[in-house]
């Protein structure tokens, strides 16, 4: 069975824990604060034949821009979220995306799936989950 094309623009729709989530990365009060205003856009480009992924979280206030080949593990600069390196691995676990990101923090990754017009994302580290729910753009 082929796996599903996560290609699209996704706009965020709500989002739950995140100031919880982003203190567990030592995110400052102020910060924090800044980035649970945010409303992010997603931008994905998949290729399903080759495992390509380019994921593109933008913002009014900061863009993350994350290239990857699905089942490859790679160093992810995480500079722009909370000054953090690590090793990333994302992989398919049935139709759900699954990144694990290996470093200074346990248990730290985040699960993409896709359902209808919408798109997943819980984002874990040290035992707190957010939840991000995206639309996709007409």
């Amino acid at each position: 069975m082929s796996k599903p094309n996560y290609s699209g623009t996704f706009h965020l729709v709500e989002q739950e824990n995140m100031d919880a989530y982003l203190e567990a990365l030592d995110i400052n009060f102020a910060l924090r604060k800044i980035v649970c205003l945010l409303k992010p856009s997603k931008e994905i480009v998949h290729d399903p034949d080759t495992g390509a992924m380019k994921i593109r979280t933008l913002t009014t206030f900061r863009n993350f821009n994350m290239d990857f080949m699905i089942g490859e593990e790679f160093t992810e600069d995480l500079g722009p979220v909370d000054g953090r390196t690590c090793q990333t691995t994302v992989s398919w676990e049935g139709d759900k995306l699954i990144c694990v990101q290996r470093g200074e923090k346990e248990g730290r990754g985040w699960t993409h799936w896709l359902e209808d017009d919408k798109l997943h994302l819980e984002m874990r580290v040290q035992g707190i989950v957010a939840k991000q729910l995206f639309k996709k753009a007409d």
